[in-house]
């Protein structure tokens, strides 16, 4: 290994993904090659039907590639069965969706706890963390507050502070702000800001152009290809990579 060298967090060769109706076969990916380091913030962009929703599908564990390698954490995680891809998905990973995710029924602790009930946690640790979370992302004063008495901005906060709990290698955020007003919006992406400046790695999906700007990475897609992978306004020197 040489030196100083880091090993990527996210490695993916020659990724495709096929869908059969029938007899037709639709290649929605065709060869995705991609390595993505910690500490990195990424946003996965491109026209719609490019292939960026299967893609975060791939990379979020939730669909297998047809053909080709993907590494997380150094685990190989193309292949696993669907007990394995779940078991990759809550030790490795964190979700932030457009329309929040939340359910109904649960308070904010309890919201944000959900990831740790597969993870071993006694209540009382369970509880800890996630008041911990709640407080921040600014959500101290809502703890015992359902979803539907909270505002899309606060519902969001929620949804972050919940792909936190078990401390996963990267945070994978979808459209994350697509559902929110300006001022929220903005309230929201500033708090992604912060993770990343804290060391966290996020991968985001989206559409927004305006993302460049507080990115440290631009993939683009086009026609399930990579077609640039340009840095963003707040790029950073890459590290070496591992041998």
């Amino acid at each position: 290994m040489a030196d100083n060298a880091v090993e990527p967090i996210i490695r993916l060769t020659d990724i495709r993904k096929v869908y059969r109706t029938g007899d037709i076969d639709s290649q929605v990916l065709g060869g995705i090659s991609l390595d993505i380091f910690p500490g990195e913030y990424v946003c996965i962009m491109g026209p719609s039907g490019c292939g960026k929703s299967t893609l975060l599908n791939v990379l979020g564990c939730l669909d297998q590639p047809t053909t080709g390698d993907y590494f997380l954490g150094g685990q190989n995680v193309a292949h696993l069965n669907d007990d394995e891809l779940s078991s990759a998905r809550n030790r490795n990973l964190g979700f932030i969706f457009q329309s929040y995710n939340l359910i109904q029924q649960l308070t904010v602790v309890e919201n944000i706890a959900v990831p740790l009930y597969y993870g071993g946690k006694t209540d009382r640790e369970m509880r800890q963390i996630s008041e911990k979370l709640a407080c921040q992302v600014g959500l101290d004063h809502r703890l015992n507050h359902r979803p539907n008495q909270l505002s899309g901005g606060q519902q969001q906060r929620v949804a972050i502070a919940r792909a936190l709990s078990n401390s996963p290698l990267v945070i994978l955020a979808d459209e994350a702000t697509g559902n929110l007003d300006s001022k929220s919006g903005k309230e929201i992406l500033d708090l992604f800001d912060d993770l990343n400046q804290q060391g966290k790695t996020l991968v985001f999906v989206t559409h927004d152009e305006r993302m460049v700007e507080r990115c440290t990475r631009v993939v683009r897609l086009r026609d399930g290809l990579l077609d640039r992978d340009e840095p963003g306004a707040r790029s950073v020197a890459r590290p070496k990579v591992a041998a």
